[in-house]
Parts: structure tokens; sequence; C-alpha cells
């Protein structure tokens, strides 16, 4: 089972919302998640972006990989 950590959408129309998920990879993009880890709002400013660090290091161990998109997310909340 290959494990990933992506975003799922949330929100109405024109206004998306984002869960940080881990998932199994051949689920749908908006399918039953393991886990919820975090969201993501790009709607505000400044952005609201907030991932818990325990349950992502306990996943990434299980040998979950995060998508581009989370681990960009991830390489500007490091900054």
């Amino acid at each position: 089972m290959a494990l990933k950590i992506r975003l799922t959408r949330m929100g109405s129309k024109k206004r998306p919302f984002y869960r940080i998920v881990a998932i199994n990879s051949e689920t749908r993009r908006d399918g039953r998640p393991l886990e919820y880890l975090g969201y993501y709002n790009p709607m505000v400013n400044p952005v609201e972006f907030k991932i818990d660090q325990e349950a992502l290091a306990k996943w990434v161990a299980c040998g979950a990989k995060p998508s581009d998109t989370v681990n960009s997310l991830l390489k500007a909340l490091a900054k």
C-alpha cells in the first residue's frame, strides 16, 4: 500500500479550503483519508497553514510521501 500526504479540497465554489491528509495513493482526491494532519487556507491574507508535526513524522516514518504541493508548503513553513 503506497501512502501519500496530500491535499483534499473543501469549501464552496471559488472559495477553496484544503485539508492535509494521509491517504492511500490509489484513493480519489476527496476520498476517505486515514488521518487528518492539518489544513491550508489560501483565501485569507496572510495564508493560513497548520500541520500536526508529530502526526506528519509518524506517517513519514511509515513510508508516506508528501505530494509536490504539500512538499512546497512544508518548505515554506520551514523558512
